[in-house]
């Protein structure tokens, strides 16, 4: 069943911090809802303390964890070792989307790398931590992250990239508003 804690613990801490990959997981009230799990990686998350953490989240095809943490809250982190010694560590909590141009981003955006496609940043108030063993994850070797992302971003532009905000990043799959979405109204 693995170790609980209430916040972050140290050797934790480090372990996040050697990650190139990481996994976020929300899902809506209902009972039909589609439960989101999508793979993050580019520096992107940040330790704020051993209660709060965040990752800054680019423009993508969806924004579901916008739209659950709007509704809920909840919100599950899930890093995993690929390498020697195995390890699966989760991070539980209440998340929130933080917006370009409001006050909470200028709290928050100087610990990130902001780009031009930056949508938001996730920010979570951690409640939980579990460890557990990972015996039976693969190793695997970190080869380096892609550009594709801003190879795309830069071929859309400002305004390209604006527009597939309205598009694509208003509405969950389940038809649920996000935080983009309330701002446009």
């Amino acid at each position: 069943m693995g170790k609980f804690h209430t916040s972050i613990q140290p050797n934790q801490a480090e372990f996040i911090r050697e990650q190139h990959i990481f996994f976020v997981a929300t899902a809506p009230l209902s009972a039909d809802g589609r439960v989101n799990l999508s793979p993050k990686g580019l520096d992107a998350f940040r330790i704020l303390n051993d209660k709060q953490v965040g990752y800054m989240d680019l423009i993508s095809s969806g924004n579901e964890t916008s739209a659950h943490t709007l509704e809920n809250g909840r919100i599950t982190f899930m890093f995993c070792s690929f390498g020697k010694k195995p390890l699966i560590l989760r991070l539980y909590g209440k998340g929130k989307a933080i917006l370009p141009g409001t006050p909470e981003w200028e709290t928050y955006s100087p610990h990130f790398t902001i780009y031009p496609s930056t949508r938001q940043l996730i920010i979570a108030d951690i409640d939980l931590v579990q460890s557990s063993c990972g015996f039976g994850v693969p190793q695997f070797d970190f080869v380096g992250d892609r550009d594709i992302h801003f190879e795309w971003a830069e071929q859309k532009g400002e305004e390209g990239l604006k527009d597939y905000v309205q598009e694509k990043n208003l509405v969950s799959l389940d038809g649920l508003p996000t935080d983009l979405g309330l701002k446009n109204e």
